[in-house]
Order: C-alpha cells, then structure tokens, then sequence
C-alpha cells in the first residue's frame, strides 16, 4: 500500500514538460492580394495551413487601389501583396507598413486574350486597331490598367502616332480589376483584352497573343506587413513563405515570373 501511495505522489508531482502540451490558439491571418493572385495565394494558403495547423488564412482579393483605399480606412489586415509600388508606397508614405521596405516577391507581365472563337479576327497587336471591334481593359486606376496604357503608347512607336488613340476608340468598358477583364473575355462580352500572363494561365480555353519585351511592360509585386496587424510574427511568417523556394515554385506554376 505504501508503495502504491508513493508512487501515486511521485506521478502527481510530475514536471509540467511531461505532460502534453495543450494545442495552440487558433489565429486568423487576414491578407489583403491583388486580384492577378487569387490562384497563387489560394494554393500558398492552403500550403501555409497545413505547415501551421491552428492558421486559418482568409484573403481578401481585389484591384490593388481599392485594396489600399480599404487599408487606409481602417481594415483590419495583416498583410498586404500589391501588384504595382505605387499603391505600396502610399501606404509606406502613410506609415501603415510595418517594418522594413516591402519586398519585392514576383515579376508579370501583359498579354492579350481573346475568346476561344474569335469571330472578330484578331490575330495580330495591329488588329487592335481595327474598327469596330470591342475591346475591355482595367481601368486607368488599375495597377494593370496603367500598365496597358504604358504598353500602347510603346505601341506607337512601332504600329504608328495615333496608334492607342485607335485602340482606346474600342474600348466599351473599364473594369474595377484583371479578373473582370478575363471574366468578360471568357463570357464572350468582347472581343479582345488585355491581362496578365498569370491571368492567362488560369484561363487556357482562351487564345493570346503575345506583346514583344521591347512593347511589354514589366510588373513587379511587393508584399510587407501592416502596422495594425494583430498578427505580426505570422503576417512575416506568411510573407517568408511566399518568398520561400515553396512559395516561389507555386507562383511561377501560375505564370508569374521570379522578382527582378
């Protein structure tokens, strides 16, 4: 009997490292992406999740100018993955970037895409001109709206002065993001539209045409954490993944090219 009660106390005053420590908290990673990322960043989520059990990773994907208006009005984020610098620097410019320079984690470019049957007769960067044809693009605010606009102006250079004047008479509508571009162009609302290359590999039914280097324009992305993150070491942890050898091969998987 003495025997059992001692060893009875010894178990009771075990240390606390013996015995099993309990599950974590689980935590909310909110990110903020442009809407070019949604196939990316959903698989980069679920990868993350499953190195972090207890993470549940919610994005919130969008034109990168409506996600920086939605951040400097107060919404909750941890991070924010912009598709151009200018909206990045205007949340720096109003220190709600936590810590160091955003990094830069990935390189896209532009394409054109067309419908799976192009009844228009598109088959060249000069047939854009053509009269007639409707054309959808991002709108001026749009990272990648300004960026196509960048490009036509290239365009004149090569096709002939008035040459973007002549495609932006096609234009029948502007669209608050990518994803709405390629949207319009899937559903067959126009005849041609300019995304990028990552949009066009989320969308093979569709047929492109390339645009030259010497005409493309180059878009690199930053990623930072935000000052009002209630999740500071996971929003850099997140951001570590993306820039991670992992992270990376899942971007370029979706047509996206290593940072510059």
């Amino acid at each position: 009997y003495l025997a059992l009660l001692f060893a009875w106390l010894i178990s009771g005053c075990a240390p606390a490292s013996s015995l099993p420590a309990p599950d974590p908290e689980p935590r909310t990673l909110t990110v903020f992406a442009a809407s070019s990322l949604i196939n990316a960043f959903t698989e980069i989520g679920k990868g993350f999740q499953a190195a972090n059990p207890n993470v549940t990773v919610t994005f919130n994907f969008a034109g990168s100018q409506a996600l920086r208006t939605q951040i400097v009005e107060g919404a909750p984020a941890d991070v924010f993955a912009s598709a151009n610098n200018t909206e990045m620097n205007a949340l720096v410019d109003a220190n709600l970037v936590a810590g160091d320079a955003p990094q830069t984690f990935l390189a896209n470019k532009l394409v054109v895409v067309l419908p799976a049957d192009t009844p228009a007769g598109i088959n060249s960067l000069e047939d854009l001109a053509n009269p007639g044809i409707k054309i959808v693009f991002a709108a001026e605010e749009v990272p990648v709206g300004r960026y196509t606009r960048e490009a036509l102006e290239q365009m004149d250079d090569q096709f002939g002065v008035g040459f973007s004047d002549e495609v932006l008479s096609n234009v029948v509508s502007n669209e608050d993001n990518v994803r709405q571009v390629l949207t319009k162009i899937q559903l067959g609302e126009a005849d041609a539209g300019i995304v990028y290359t990552s949009d066009a590999v989320a969308a093979p039914e569709l047929q492109t045409i390339d645009i030259p280097v010497e005409l493309n324009v180059v878009a690199t992305y930053p990623i930072a954490p935000l000052v009002e993150s209630s999740n500071a070491e996971l929003a850099r942890a997140f951001i570590a993944y993306v820039l991670s050898e992992e992270g990376q091969a899942i971007l370029q998987t979706w047509g996206f090219a290593p940072p510059r």
